[in-house]
């Protein structure tokens, strides 16, 4: 497979870079609206920062965590890192799928599930059954989420365990 010039990788290190950035910033903002939800009395705040946190699922989340897996697939593929050379690439793949799992499926339908909830006739979200649970399981989702993405960076920058034992026995890992 061809090798990429350092323009071109550049170019794709800046866009997984800034897809990166748009998921952390999209849980930082998952995370106000989250605690906003946590403390409010006003049940036109809870909708709609349910609602927000909803659109964020259901869009950024989803298009950034598609950037970010793809470029960081070519990333690996198209430059002398591999898939499976090192261990810290390993683990960043594993932290991948968690925020696959968690944004894709969890995060949409924790926030959607509480969209319709907060939008029933009680007047108070909290004494609608299952309110509170999904909430706090939204929380979770948040927090490992939140986690996984600042793991995934600190391995980028600290790049943690050298070669794994595969690679450093030949190169059919890797292709090359």
């Amino acid at each position: 497979m061809a090798k990429l010039t350092m323009t071109q990788r550049r170019v794709l290190l800046l866009l997984h870079l800034v897809f990166a950035s748009i998921m952390l910033g999209g849980q930082a903002t998952f995370i106000i609206l989250a605690l906003t939800a946590s403390a409010t009395d006003s049940a036109d705040t809870l909708r709609t920062c349910y609602a927000v946190m909803h659109l964020l699922a259901d869009s950024s989340v989803r298009a950034s965590t598609i950037g970010t897996t793809a470029t960081g697939i070519l990333l690996s593929v198209l430059t002398s890192w591999g898939l499976f050379r090192y261990y810290w690439l390993i683990a960043k793949e594993i932290l991948t799928l968690v925020t696959i799992g968690i944004g894709f499926v969890g995060l949409y339908e924790w926030t959607l599930r509480g969209v319709r909830l907060s939008e029933a006739p009680v007047a108070n979200a909290w004494a609608e059954p299952g309110f509170t649970v999904n909430h706090a399981w939204l929380w979770i989702g948040i927090l490992l989420q939140t986690i996984s993405l600042l793991l995934m960076f600190v391995l980028s920058v600290w790049k943690p365990g050298g070669k794994t034992k595969m690679s450093a026995r030949g190169t059919a890992v890797t292709g090359r």
